[in-house]
């Protein structure tokens, strides 16, 4: 799974989504198995792994993730944006340089157009950072807004993100268009304005803004002489004694004003939302409601209540199709998660018994220890039968229920499971309402591999039939 947090928090998402449809009980089962999974491994869960494992349950087929999908649309929009921003680039400075031999091209003008591109910038990304959406009609165009709260937070920045990236085409594309103009034609340079401005005010303007580069290209900073002269009046003729090589040194100053307040920003803007949307994105995750449900279902074992309800009014359904079952006769007993401590019923107390514990305060290389032993001595019986004894008023587990599917597939294959809840006296028999959530457990299991046997009371020792008398 790829570590990108934006494209993990869209396949997360997209997950989530899905398994609102999937029963909870079902989430709560698969989720505690992968967590224990991950503990015999050694290895910490996290969500790229959980949507890995996902991914395997789901099989073939589903290698394009939704993240991928998403971030497809995006690198659309985005190459949209920056296709449009090449051409208006390109059209944007053949406008600002127009020049037909008649008049000068304005420095007023450029500075004014490079000023507004600075604040455009600077307005996409606050925008971005305060959630607000005034692209929201073109995302519903391209298809690319969506009803969940997560992706919706999102697309601020995304969007911005885009826009971003097309300015900084814009920049770049309006940049080798002045180069190539400055090399192509005879280009004048010049300023005016309808304010009274004097020569020394606009040049302390120009003088500011080309700070940045002062000490990089000097002759990039226009003199307050070249300022002086270069000044022309519209409704004047064109002013004489002026040479003609000193309208045209103003491009260096033209080109580094482009290049540091309309290039330079946009590419750090740029930057900067991404790195804003990554970090979004992995709050996002981690703050995220089905990450917090994730991490429960993972963290607690699952339980068997008994209701199929889920309208608190309702009372459990104890309705089953399984009915006790006879005890067999095998001296192979399994005491699960401390049952039959501090003793097992006297019924149970026989020389031959092999009692073995697994469940509970038991790792989960101990329950693989205890799967391999049964497993050895089953081999080769006739009837291989087990029991495991379980506490009545205990509900059955999902671990349980684990345990035993892996022995069903470790075991012989006509090996049979029998479940004992003991009650809270041992030599006592359970209460009616106890075993059936023990019997609808059964039925979850593999046809004919487990059952349910009560403790009869009457027989001196029922259990095993080969065991010596008390």
């Amino acid at each position: 799974m790829s570590p990108n947090p934006l494209r993990l928090l869209l396949d997360f998402d997209d997950r989530v989504q899905r398994d609102r449809d999937q029963p909870p009980a079902f989430l709560h089962r698969r989720d505690r198995r992968f967590a224990l999974d991950c503990e015999q491994q050694g290895i910490e869960p996290s969500p790229s792994r959980w949507l890995a494992h996902m991914d395997r349950l789901s099989g073939p087929g589903g290698t394009v993730t939704a993240g991928r999908r998403e971030l497809k649309l995006w690198r659309r929009a985005t190459s949209g944006f920056t296709g449009a921003g090449c051409l208006m680039g390109i059209v944007t400075m053949l406008g600002l340089l127009f020049y037909d031999g008649g008049q000068r091209i304005n420095i007023t003008v450029i500075l004014t157009f490079v000023l507004f591109q600075l604040l455009l910038a600077l307005a996409t990304t606050i925008q971005a950072i305060v959630g607000w959406q005034p692209w929201r009609w073109l995302l519903k165009r391209l298809h690319l807004d969506h009803a969940s709260p997560t992706r919706a937070r999102l697309q601020p920045l995304l969007m911005a993100r885009a826009a971003h990236a097309g300015g900084v085409a814009f920049g770049l594309a309006g940049l080798a268009t002045l180069l190539i103009m400055v090399v192509v034609q005879d280009l004048a340079f010049g300023w005016s304005t309808t304010l009274d401005t004097a020569a020394s005010g606009y040049h302390h303007l120009v003088s500011a803004l080309a700070a940045p580069w002062s000490w990089l290209w000097p002759s990039a900073v226009p003199s307050l002489e070249l300022v002086e002269v270069t000044r022309f009046f519209r409704a004047a003729p064109v002013t004489t004694g002026v040479e003609p090589s000193r309208w045209g040194q103003w491009w260096p100053f033209v080109v580094m004003l482009w290049l540091t307040w309309t290039v330079i920003p946009r590419v750090l803007l740029l930057v900067l939302s991404q790195s804003l949307l990554r970090r979004r994105a992995t709050r996002l995750l981690a703050g995220h409601p089905g990450m917090k449900a994730l991490l429960y279902r993972m963290e607690t074992a699952t339980l068997d209540t008994g209701s199929s309800h889920n309208d608190a009014a309702d009372l459990p359904d104890t309705r089953t199709r399984a009915q006790p079952d006879q005890l067999p006769d095998t001296p192979l007993m399994i005491c699960w998660a401390g049952a039959g401590e501090p003793e097992l019923p006297q019924r149970l107390q026989a020389p031959d018994c092999r009692i073995f514990r697994a469940g509970g305060r038991a790792s989960l290389a101990q329950d693989e220890d205890v799967l391999a032993q049964v497993s050895v001595h089953l081999a080769g019986q006739e009837h291989p039968a087990v029991i495991v004894v379980t506490r009545s008023w205990e509900p059955p587990t999902g671990e349980l229920h684990d345990f035993l599917e892996t022995a069903r597939e470790r075991w012989p294959s006509n090996s049979r499971v029998t479940l004992l809840p003991l009650a809270s006296d041992p030599n006592q028999p359970p209460q009616a309402h106890l075993i059936q959530p023990w019997l609808r457990f059964t039925e979850r299991l593999a046809p004919g591999f487990a059952s349910v046997a009560l403790p009869p009371v009457d027989e001196p020792n029922p259990y095993l039939a080969g065991s010596a008398q008390p």
